[in-house]
């Protein structure tokens, strides 16, 4: 099985090295550089703005490769991160090499690894942002003896000139195929390269949102993941978003993340799916249904989801797409395949059924069983998302609940099994706790409950402090009743954060 693994894997280096990526050591990416003549090398991280940098370097001699994988380099901290202080500000990139990948858009071979940020003593640097989400995901581990798994479903918009050929119906794009959808030749370039690049994908389709002005087309795509640990999880994200911008930029159209690309139009959420694993097993719903800690997990998530925007919407535009009627949430509660919910269990395969012999009759002997594939998603987050802090934050508020001896009893007080913008539930509506409307509200919400997240040290206070002052200069509160009817200006907070993060 494992061979098979290696064999059908498409990323390069696992296959010449015939081992998964986990296994990774300096000597094999030695190996690996050699055997393919490759030229240079790329140290790759995240800074505050949540983009991917870059250090290159030109390969000259084996001992110089060898200095750079054992040591790595260093970096000016005070240019990444607005928190650390000009006078004090080299930090060390260390590179981590499970995360290496053949860059797929360099002229000559090129070599990428993701990296970590350490201090001038040589220890992590506890307020970056890869280290907070590790710290997080060890403690949950530890205090509940489970894995945290995780993925994203990554939408977005692809804005290109019009073309009138095959035109299609607007909102109506859902797996829309071509020749009715005009960049499904980008998506599975898209697929493909991600996956070269280590990206564990499910899927990819065309999304609910397209719409044409009367020079531009737009064309709502989707691409999700399958559950892996949380920081792979953030990694393929990250990387992806890159992957598709350089797409773009080949293909002369502009791919956006942007949460809101115009108002009456589907927005781009960055949906996070949720799993509890323990010896392979996955402990999210059994053969009869949603586990009691799956629904503790879903009262810690829900506890904490108004301050989770903070890291999980992170733009004014993110509060115009967290609006009622656009399949987006605005209230505090869950459901079961309910997309007007804040927390969603989608269909998981949990019965044990024939489809596919009833499907395919010819079918001869047992179809096996599969079980396992039940998540539970997060839908308030979107493309402005500071992946790293929102994954972080989202496993401490699972952990809080799994650890919350009421958490059930909250879980069962906000279940809805209905759509919660019907008149006629109405009462339920106006209990439930509604999501922030503003980065301000965002912020106001995020200081209440500053101390959960920096408890044992998970998240700095200086982190917080950041988010906090970074939502509150956008100075949007009550921005929604301002901007009202105002097409003008919310096209132009539109164009300002088109390619935010």
């Amino acid at each position: 099985m494992r061979d098979l693994e290696i064999l059908m894997n498409p990323n390069k280096l696992v296959k010449h090295l015939k081992k998964p990526a986990n296994e990774f050591t300096k000597y094999d990416i030695i190996k690996f550089i050699d055997d393919h003549h490759i030229e240079m090398l790329n140290f790759r991280y995240v800074g505050e703005d949540g983009k991917l940098k870059t250090l290159n370097f030109v390969i000259t001699s084996k001992d110089y490769l060898e200095s750079i994988l054992s040591t790595g380099e260093r970096v000016d901290g005070s240019s990444l991160f607005s928190y650390i202080h000009a006078g004090f500000s080299d930090l060390y990139v260390i590179p981590r090499f499970r995360t290496a990948f053949v860059n797929p858009f360099t002229e000559h071979p090129t070599l990428d690894i993701l990296c970590s940020f350490y201090t001038k003593d040589g220890y992590p640097l506890e307020s970056a942002p890869e280290y907070i989400l590790k710290k997080a995901s060890a403690k949950f581990t530890k205090d509940t003896g489970y894995n945290f798994k995780a993925m994203g479903e990554l939408e977005y918009y692809l804005i290109s000139e019009k073309s009138d050929l095959y035109p299609s119906e607007d909102q109506k794009g859902y797996h829309e195929a071509s020749p009715f959808t005009n960049w499904e030749n980008l998506r599975t370039e898209a697929l493909l390269i991600i996956a070269q690049c280590g990206g564990k994908i499910k899927y990819g389709h065309s999304e609910v949102g397209n719409f044409s002005t009367d020079t531009h087309m737009y064309e709502q795509n989707e691409i999700e993941f399958i559950p892996v640990d949380p920081e792979e999880a953030v990694e393929q994200l990250i990387i992806s978003k890159w992957i598709l911008r350089m797409l773009g930029k080949k293909h002369n159209v502009v791919i956006s993340f942007a949460p809101k690309i115009t108002v009456g139009k589907a927005g781009s959420g960055l949906h996070i799916h949720m799993m509890l694993e323990k010896d392979d097993k996955n402990y999210i719903a059994d053969d009869v249904g949603l586990t009691d800690i799956a629904k503790k997990l879903i009262a810690g998530v829900l506890t904490h989801a108004q301050s989770l925007t903070a890291f999980g919407n992170t733009i004014p535009t993110s509060y115009l797409r967290l609006v009622p009627h656009q399949e987006a949430p605005t209230m505090v509660c869950w459901g079961d395949s309910n997309r007007s919910v804040l927390v969603r269990v989608p269909l998981g395969w949990i019965a044990k059924t024939n489809m596919i012999k009833d499907a395919n009759p010819q079918e001869r002997g047992s179809v096996p069983y599969i079980p396992g594939k039940q998540t539970v998603e997060l839908r308030s987050p979107d493309g402005s998302a500071d992946l790293y802090h929102l994954m972080a934050g989202v496993i401490l508020a699972a952990r809080d609940g799994i650890l919350d001896e009421d958490a059930l009893d909250k879980a069962n007080k906000l279940y809805v099994n209905f759509n919660i913008f019907d008149e006629k539930y109405e009462d339920i509506f106006n209990a439930l706790k509604k999501l922030p409307n503003s980065c301000y509200e965002s912020a106001e919400c995020l200081e209440k409950d500053r101390k959960f997240y920096q408890k044992d040290g998970v998240f700095p206070e200086g982190t917080i402090d950041g988010f906090l002052k970074r939502l509150k200069c956008f100075d949007d509160k009550n921005m929604n009743e301002r901007l009202f009817n105002n097409h003008v200006e919310i096209k132009k907070l539109v164009d300002d954060y088109i390619h935010h993060m």
